[in-house]
Protein backbone atom coordinates (compact mmCIF):
# COMPACT_ATOMS: atom_id res chain seq x y z
CA UNK A 1 0.00 0.00 0.00
CA UNK A 2 1.54 3.45 -0.95
CA UNK A 3 -0.51 6.07 -0.15
CA UNK A 4 -0.16 10.15 0.36
CA UNK A 5 -1.98 11.29 3.42
CA UNK A 6 -2.24 14.74 4.23
CA UNK A 7 -1.75 16.63 8.16
CA UNK A 8 -3.81 20.18 6.17
CA UNK A 9 -6.84 20.39 8.27
CA UNK A 10 -7.71 16.74 9.22
CA UNK A 11 -5.17 14.91 11.47
CA UNK A 12 -3.60 11.59 9.70
CA UNK A 13 -5.35 9.66 12.53
CA UNK A 14 -8.94 10.92 11.79
CA UNK A 15 -8.15 9.71 8.11
CA UNK A 16 -6.92 6.70 8.89
CA UNK A 17 -9.78 5.66 10.81
CA UNK A 18 -12.20 6.99 7.98
CA UNK A 19 -10.64 5.05 5.59
CA UNK A 20 -10.99 1.79 7.78
CA UNK A 21 -13.92 2.02 9.29
CA UNK A 22 -14.33 1.53 13.18
CA UNK A 23 -11.30 -0.11 13.77
CA UNK A 24 -7.96 0.78 14.79
CA UNK A 25 -5.38 1.22 11.78
CA UNK A 26 -2.63 -0.15 14.13
CA UNK A 27 -4.65 -2.78 15.67
CA UNK A 28 -3.00 -5.98 16.42
CA UNK A 29 -2.95 -8.93 14.18
CA UNK A 30 -1.18 -11.75 14.67
CA UNK A 31 1.25 -10.20 16.56
CA UNK A 32 2.49 -7.43 13.56
CA UNK A 33 1.33 -3.81 13.64
CA UNK A 34 -1.13 -2.40 11.22
CA UNK A 35 -0.39 0.08 8.67
CA UNK A 36 2.71 2.08 9.06
CA UNK A 37 2.99 6.00 8.09
CA UNK A 38 6.21 6.59 7.07
CA UNK A 39 7.04 10.93 7.40
CA UNK A 40 9.89 12.99 6.31
CA UNK A 41 11.38 16.64 6.68
CA UNK A 42 11.36 19.08 4.23
CA UNK A 43 14.66 18.15 2.09
CA UNK A 44 15.56 15.67 -0.42
CA UNK A 45 18.04 13.46 1.91
CA UNK A 46 15.06 12.66 4.60
CA UNK A 47 12.60 12.58 1.33
CA UNK A 48 14.82 9.62 -0.49
CA UNK A 49 15.54 8.00 3.43
CA UNK A 50 11.96 7.68 3.90
CA UNK A 51 11.25 5.91 1.21
CA UNK A 52 13.96 3.39 1.58
CA UNK A 53 12.42 3.01 4.59
CA UNK A 54 8.89 2.43 3.62
CA UNK A 55 9.93 0.01 0.71
CA UNK A 56 12.02 -1.64 2.76
CA UNK A 57 9.50 -2.56 4.63
CA UNK A 58 6.96 -3.34 2.15
CA UNK A 59 9.43 -5.94 0.48
CA UNK A 60 8.20 -7.74 4.01
CA UNK A 61 4.67 -7.54 3.13
CA UNK A 62 4.00 -4.72 5.54
CA UNK A 63 1.63 -2.04 4.47
CA UNK A 64 3.26 1.46 4.30
CA UNK A 65 1.73 4.72 4.19
CA UNK A 66 4.05 8.07 3.44
CA UNK A 67 3.60 11.27 4.85
CA UNK A 68 6.48 13.54 2.99
CA UNK A 69 7.94 16.47 3.06
CA UNK A 70 6.77 17.69 6.20
CA UNK A 71 8.87 20.33 7.83
CA UNK A 72 11.56 20.80 10.49
CA UNK A 73 11.87 18.70 13.38
CA UNK A 74 9.91 21.37 15.37
CA UNK A 75 6.59 20.84 12.99
CA UNK A 76 6.82 16.87 12.46
CA UNK A 77 8.50 15.52 16.08
CA UNK A 78 5.09 16.37 18.15
CA UNK A 79 3.25 14.17 15.08
CA UNK A 80 5.12 11.17 16.21
CA UNK A 81 4.70 11.68 19.27
CA UNK A 82 0.31 12.06 18.93
CA UNK A 83 1.03 8.62 16.73
CA UNK A 84 0.25 10.33 13.74
CA UNK A 85 3.41 9.40 12.20
CA UNK A 86 5.25 5.92 12.90
CA UNK A 87 8.42 5.88 11.77
CA UNK A 88 11.06 9.01 10.44
CA UNK A 89 14.79 8.92 9.50
CA UNK A 90 16.63 10.77 12.03
CA UNK A 91 19.67 11.86 12.95
CA UNK A 92 20.99 10.23 16.62
CA UNK A 93 22.82 13.73 17.27
CA UNK A 94 19.98 16.39 15.95
CA UNK A 95 17.29 14.59 17.60
CA UNK A 96 18.93 14.49 21.01
CA UNK A 97 20.15 18.21 20.88
CA UNK A 98 16.30 18.82 20.26
CA UNK A 99 15.61 16.90 23.35
CA UNK A 100 18.08 18.06 25.75
CA UNK A 101 19.49 21.42 24.84
CA UNK A 102 22.57 20.94 27.77
CA UNK A 103 22.96 17.26 26.30
CA UNK A 104 27.18 16.94 25.72
CA UNK A 105 29.02 15.58 22.27
CA UNK A 106 29.86 12.59 22.23
CA UNK A 107 30.22 9.46 19.88
CA UNK A 108 28.09 7.40 17.93
CA UNK A 109 27.23 4.95 20.99
CA UNK A 110 27.20 7.36 23.59
CA UNK A 111 25.07 9.54 21.89
CA UNK A 112 22.62 6.47 21.02
CA UNK A 113 22.44 5.44 24.27
CA UNK A 114 21.48 9.33 25.35
CA UNK A 115 19.18 9.62 22.93
CA UNK A 116 17.06 6.31 24.19
CA UNK A 117 17.48 8.35 27.73
CA UNK A 118 16.04 11.38 26.76
CA UNK A 119 13.18 9.99 24.31
CA UNK A 120 9.89 10.13 26.10
CA UNK A 121 7.68 6.67 26.31
CA UNK A 122 6.22 5.60 23.16
CA UNK A 123 9.32 6.72 21.05
CA UNK A 124 12.34 4.94 20.57
CA UNK A 125 15.10 4.33 17.81
CA UNK A 126 16.56 1.83 16.20
CA UNK A 127 20.11 0.44 15.10
CA UNK A 128 21.62 3.49 13.79
CA UNK A 129 23.45 3.28 10.44
CA UNK A 130 27.35 4.11 10.14
CA UNK A 131 25.96 6.60 7.61
CA UNK A 132 26.31 10.24 8.95
CA UNK A 133 25.70 13.80 7.92
CA UNK A 134 26.50 16.37 9.65
CA UNK A 135 25.10 20.32 9.63
CA UNK A 136 28.08 22.38 9.04
CA UNK A 137 29.14 26.30 7.93
CA UNK A 138 30.15 25.62 4.39
CA UNK A 139 32.30 28.26 2.38
CA UNK A 140 33.03 29.02 -1.50
CA UNK A 141 36.44 28.26 -1.82
CA UNK A 142 36.95 32.49 -2.96
CA UNK A 143 35.59 33.22 0.90
CA UNK A 144 37.41 30.20 1.99
CA UNK A 145 40.98 31.85 0.34
CA UNK A 146 39.78 35.48 1.24
CA UNK A 147 39.52 34.89 4.45
CA UNK A 148 42.31 32.28 4.99
CA UNK A 149 39.05 29.93 6.35
CA UNK A 150 39.45 26.02 7.10
CA UNK A 151 37.90 25.34 10.86
CA UNK A 152 35.46 27.10 12.51
CA UNK A 153 37.93 28.47 15.04
CA UNK A 154 39.38 30.53 11.71
CA UNK A 155 35.67 32.45 11.77
CA UNK A 156 36.84 34.82 14.97
CA UNK A 157 37.86 38.50 13.91
CA UNK A 158 36.05 37.20 10.56
CA UNK A 159 32.48 36.05 11.16
CA UNK A 160 30.89 39.98 11.65
CA UNK A 161 31.67 40.77 8.11
CA UNK A 162 29.59 37.58 6.91
CA UNK A 163 26.16 37.00 6.53
CA UNK A 164 25.46 33.00 6.99
CA UNK A 165 22.26 31.83 5.35
CA UNK A 166 20.80 28.31 6.89
CA UNK A 167 16.93 27.26 7.89
CA UNK A 168 15.18 29.29 10.33
CA UNK A 169 15.74 26.69 13.44
CA UNK A 170 19.82 26.97 12.52
CA UNK A 171 18.83 30.46 14.43
CA UNK A 172 18.00 28.73 17.89
CA UNK A 173 20.03 25.59 18.16
CA UNK A 174 22.36 24.76 19.99
CA UNK A 175 23.94 22.70 16.87
CA UNK A 176 23.70 26.14 15.14
CA UNK A 177 24.78 29.59 16.19
CA UNK A 178 23.94 29.07 19.80
CA UNK A 179 26.62 26.62 20.09
CA UNK A 180 28.88 28.20 17.47
CA UNK A 181 28.94 31.37 19.45
CA UNK A 182 29.21 29.47 23.27
CA UNK A 183 32.17 27.60 21.59
CA UNK A 184 33.79 29.30 19.10
CA UNK A 185 32.95 32.82 20.32
CA UNK A 186 31.70 33.56 16.31
CA UNK A 187 28.96 36.08 16.30
CA UNK A 188 27.91 36.35 12.28
CA UNK A 189 26.97 39.70 10.70
CA UNK A 190 23.65 38.71 10.06
CA UNK A 191 21.94 35.33 9.25
CA UNK A 192 19.24 34.77 7.05
CA UNK A 193 16.38 32.52 6.70
CA UNK A 194 16.59 30.26 3.81
CA UNK A 195 14.80 27.07 2.66
CA UNK A 196 17.01 24.54 1.91
CA UNK A 197 16.88 24.34 -1.12
CA UNK A 198 17.63 28.20 -1.71
CA UNK A 199 21.38 28.21 -0.03
CA UNK A 200 23.46 26.75 -2.53
CA UNK A 201 22.12 29.15 -5.16
CA UNK A 202 22.28 31.86 -2.32
CA UNK A 203 26.06 31.03 -1.72
CA UNK A 204 27.03 30.85 -5.24
CA UNK A 205 25.24 34.03 -5.77
CA UNK A 206 27.34 36.10 -2.87
CA UNK A 207 23.96 36.38 -1.19
CA UNK A 208 25.39 35.25 1.61
CA UNK A 209 29.05 34.32 2.09
CA UNK A 210 28.44 31.06 4.44
CA UNK A 211 25.57 28.55 4.44
CA UNK A 212 24.35 25.79 6.70
CA UNK A 213 24.53 22.40 4.44
CA UNK A 214 24.55 19.06 5.38
CA UNK A 215 27.75 17.14 4.99
CA UNK A 216 26.50 14.65 2.18
CA UNK A 217 25.05 17.38 0.44
CA UNK A 218 26.34 16.51 -3.48
CA UNK A 219 26.43 20.44 -4.24
CA UNK A 220 28.94 20.70 -1.78
CA UNK A 221 31.77 18.25 -3.92
CA UNK A 222 29.96 19.59 -7.03
CA UNK A 223 30.53 23.24 -7.06
CA UNK A 224 33.78 22.63 -5.13
CA UNK A 225 32.95 24.32 -1.66
CA UNK A 226 34.57 24.39 1.68
CA UNK A 227 33.34 22.56 4.86
CA UNK A 228 34.58 23.79 7.52
CA UNK A 229 36.36 21.53 10.22
CA UNK A 230 34.65 21.18 13.60
CA UNK A 231 37.25 20.33 15.64
CA UNK A 232 35.20 21.17 19.30
CA UNK A 233 32.45 18.46 17.67
CA UNK A 234 29.61 21.53 18.47
CA UNK A 235 27.79 19.46 16.02
CA UNK A 236 28.36 15.87 17.30
CA UNK A 237 27.63 12.62 16.37
CA UNK A 238 24.59 12.40 12.89
CA UNK A 239 24.37 8.49 12.44
CA UNK A 240 21.38 7.95 10.13
CA UNK A 241 18.57 6.66 12.90
CA UNK A 242 15.07 5.23 12.49
CA UNK A 243 12.99 6.76 14.80
CA UNK A 244 9.45 4.83 15.48
CA UNK A 245 6.53 4.97 17.08
CA UNK A 246 6.71 1.81 19.53
CA UNK A 247 3.03 0.98 19.98
CA UNK A 248 3.05 1.46 16.09
CA UNK A 249 6.00 -0.68 14.63
CA UNK A 250 6.15 -4.36 14.72
CA UNK A 251 9.10 -7.06 14.74
CA UNK A 252 8.65 -7.17 11.06
CA UNK A 253 9.29 -3.50 10.10
CA UNK A 254 12.00 -3.73 13.00
CA UNK A 255 13.57 -6.05 11.63
CA UNK A 256 13.33 -4.50 7.83
CA UNK A 257 14.36 -0.96 9.18
CA UNK A 258 17.46 -2.62 10.93
CA UNK A 259 18.48 -4.22 7.61
CA UNK A 260 18.44 -0.57 6.23
CA UNK A 261 20.99 0.59 8.68
CA UNK A 262 23.06 -2.00 8.36
CA UNK A 263 24.08 -1.70 4.76
CA UNK A 264 23.64 2.51 4.91
CA UNK A 265 27.04 4.56 4.05
CA UNK A 266 27.67 8.46 3.96
CA UNK A 267 29.09 7.53 0.59
CA UNK A 268 26.06 5.79 -0.55
CA UNK A 269 23.74 8.81 0.75
CA UNK A 270 25.61 11.35 -0.76
CA UNK A 271 25.32 9.04 -3.97
CA UNK A 272 21.63 8.70 -3.51
CA UNK A 273 21.37 12.43 -2.78
CA UNK A 274 23.35 13.44 -5.93
CA UNK A 275 20.77 11.24 -8.32
CA UNK A 276 17.92 13.32 -6.52
CA UNK A 277 19.11 16.85 -6.34
CA UNK A 278 21.90 16.87 -9.35
CA UNK A 279 20.04 14.46 -11.56
CA UNK A 280 16.67 15.38 -10.81
CA UNK A 281 15.58 11.71 -10.75
CA UNK A 282 12.50 10.41 -8.55
CA UNK A 283 13.14 9.73 -4.84
CA UNK A 284 11.30 6.75 -4.84
CA UNK A 285 12.60 4.95 -7.92
CA UNK A 286 15.97 5.86 -6.33
CA UNK A 287 15.13 4.30 -3.03
CA UNK A 288 14.03 1.14 -5.33
CA UNK A 289 17.33 0.70 -7.22
CA UNK A 290 19.81 1.09 -3.56
CA UNK A 291 17.13 -1.55 -2.07
CA UNK A 292 17.94 -3.73 -5.26
CA UNK A 293 21.22 -3.49 -4.95
CA UNK A 294 21.50 -3.98 -0.96
CA UNK A 295 19.61 -7.27 -1.56
CA UNK A 296 16.77 -5.71 0.55
CA UNK A 297 14.29 -5.58 -2.13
Amino acid sequence: MRNRLTLAGVPLSVLMLSACGASDPYEEESGEAGTVVVGSADFPESTVLAEVYGRAMEARGVDVDYQLNIGSREVYYSQMEEGNLSVFPEYNGAILAYLDDDAPSGTSEETDAAVEEALPEGLETLESSEAENKDSVTVTEEVAEEHGLESLTDLEGVAEDLVLGGPPEFETRHQGLVGLEEVYGVEFGEFRALEVALLTQALLDGDIQAANLFTTDPQVAVEDFVVLEDPENVFGAQNITPLVNSDQVGDTAREALNAVSAELTTEEVTALNERVVIDNENAADVAQDWLAEAGLD
